[in-house]
């Protein structure tokens, strides 16, 4: 646990007006509690035994200024400590957004999106009560449980020793319970994963669900996680509320021999009724704050469990490193040579040679699976080939600087990515906005009549994944926001797939149009698409077994001729 709060103590120091208030409010609240166990020995002793009248104006308006003060210091320590934790997940949130962003594509095709989404936002929470309320409670607790113990010391050592002396007895039970609950927490979480995992998982494709009918074997898949939820939450209950009987207990044994002791005091002359009820009151009420306190330091594995899930994303780092060189505003070509790419023993791509000039469009086709994509993955630097080299004008692209690299290229794939947002919005995302550029954008992908025919135009708000459109109308949308940002490469991965004949060839000569003065690859199945290419590279696992221009490729690479009859 210790740990656990070291870790929030450079977040903490940012707060300490706040937490200065929050500290008077703690004291308050701790010094009202004792207070009113000190209230019953004037109230018993001068009032009711030795009929003091004036003590009978005066403890009632202390009683009254009691209460307010344990009422104003709760409300100005709850309201400053909820402040700071609800301020510092709020950081550590963004803080782990942005580390996650920065991770490689590597890390995001072995994490499931929703196990990302319930860390980011289930564990989180679950660690913002500690690093807020439950600090709080901690440290109230403490300073009551002092406050409290000093008292009976002061009214009477020696029953205080007797009333104490159970309180060792508990610890060790306890610390049994926490470490189960911990375990337990831990469990519970990663279950929580899975059920939004599972979530995402069925809405994302809700249309093959529905027509597969598979709804009832999706909810039977539910059902199981949401069980095992449920059990885990169960004996997380259970463990937790172990503590209330287990101080019930010591406390009910530390009375009776309290009582038993301190009666006899009482009987004997040796101590007065009020001090031996003031006594008892502070007793009692010293046994609630340990218990909520146990409570608390057990509730809070739950939290540190989190902490240890979150800490995983932490400590995860990208592989892929920016270099610092700046891209020139007009590059001449892309090289590769002696390429290889791996993907643990899988080869992606092997000994990969070709050159792409500015004012050239090159192909790249074959069948899937055939290393296109993984290609176009390496000159975006979605991962790193292991051998060989990738240079633009003679540069490695490793030391070009990631954001100027990924300016300078813009990808259209067949998954096209829709925002729920207009469609302005949609074209100039990630850009500085420009009017006259978006509406050229959509003239150049052929989009700007069917947006103009919609009721809004281009402030037309998208619903999420563009479902509003239709699959070539998304498509162009696509290319739009690819064209609006005038970069020096274009990568089509499929782009032309969802159109019909009519808008593929708009497109077709756009692209013609674009490979005057940029780098313009494609990667098509459909051979209608290229065929105003300069130059043609034939994949087939992994390897390039044909490249050339059309002409050589249709006259002498057998792999070509055969994919061209079969297409």
């Amino acid at each position: 646990m210790k740990k656990f709060f070291l870790g929030y103590v450079p977040y903490y120091k940012n707060y300490k007006l706040k937490f200065t208030f929050a500290f008077i409010g703690i004291l308050l609240v701790s010094g009202g509690t004792s207070g009113t166990a000190y209230i019953m020995k004037p109230l018993l002793d001068d009032i009711f035994i030795n009929k003091d009248e004036a003590m009978l104006t005066i403890l009632p308006l202390f009683i009254i200024a009691v209460y307010m003060a344990k009422g104003f210091g709760r409300f100005i320590q709850v309201y400053f400590i909820s402040y700071i934790g609800q301020d510092i997940i709020r950081l550590v949130r963004d803080k782990l957004y942005a580390h996650l962003l920065g991770l490689d594509m590597a890390f995001f095709n072995r994490k499931h999106s929703g196990e990302l989404i319930s860390k980011i936002t289930n564990d989180i929470n679950r660690i913002q009560t500690a690093v807020s309320t439950k600090i709080a409670t901690i440290l109230q607790e403490i300073i009551t449980i002092i406050a409290l113990i000093g008292m009976t010391i002061y009214l009477n050592p020696m029953l205080a020793f007797y009333g104490l002396v159970v309180l060792p007895l508990v610890i060790f039970p306890l610390r049994k319970l926490a470490k189960k609950m911990k375990k337990i927490s831990f469990r519970s979480q990663e279950k929580n994963s899975d059920i939004t995992a599972h979530l995402s998982e069925s809405f994302n494709n809700i249309e093959l669900i529905k027509a597969s009918n598979t709804e009832h074997t999706e909810g039977l898949r539910f059902f199981k996680h949401n069980k095992l939820f449920f059990d885990l939450n169960m004996k997380a209950v259970k463990t937790n509320e172990l503590v209330s009987p287990l101080m019930e207990i010591a406390g009910s044994i530390a009375i009776a021999t309290v009582i038993i002791v301190g009666g006899g005091l009482v009987i004997d002359d040796q101590m007065t009724a009020g001090s031996f009820f003031s006594f008892v009151t502070a007793l009692f009420m010293l046994y609630t704050p340990i218990k909520r306190l146990s409570s608390v330091y057990n509730s809070l594995q739950d939290a540190i469990a989190a902490q240890q899930r979150v800490d995983e994303l932490f400590a995860k780092k990208p592989t892929i490193i920016s270099g610092v060189q700046k891209m020139s505003d007009n590059i001449s070509n892309i090289k590769f040579t002696d390429v290889c790419l791996s993907f643990g023993d899988t080869k992606a791509l092997e000994d990969i040679n070709l050159e792409i000039k500015k004012g050239e469009k090159l192909a790249l086709v074959g069948d899937s699976g055939g290393g296109k994509s993984s290609l176009v993955n390496l000159i975006m630097r979605f991962y790193d080939n292991q051998t060989g080299s990738i240079t633009i004008d003679g540069i490695d692209i490793k030391d070009y600087s990631l954001k100027c690299l990924r300016k300078n290229i813009a990808i259209i794939t067949q998954r096209v990515y829709i925002f729920n947002d207009t469609i302005e919005a949609n074209i100039c995302y990630g850009q500085p906005y420009d009017k006259e550029n978006i509406i050229s954008a959509l003239k150049s992908a052929y989009a700007y009549e069917f947006v103009m025919e919609l009721k809004h135009g281009t402030q037309t708000i998208l619903q999420e994944q563009g479902t509003n459109l239709s699959g070539g109308q998304r498509q162009r949308i696509a290319i739009a926001r690819a064209l609006y940002r005038q970069p020096q490469i274009i990568i089509f991965d499929e782009a032309t797939s969802a159109l019909d004949n009519t808008s593929e060839q708009k497109i077709t000569k756009v692209l013609q149009e674009l490979s005057v003065d940029k780098i313009v690859i494609i990667i098509a199945h459909r051979l209608s698409t290229i065929k105003k290419a300069k130059k043609l590279a034939l994949f087939q696992n992994g390897n390039i077994i044909c490249y050339g221009d059309q002409e050589y490729m249709a006259t002498k690479c057998q792999a070509y001729k055969k994919l061209k009859n079969i297409v």
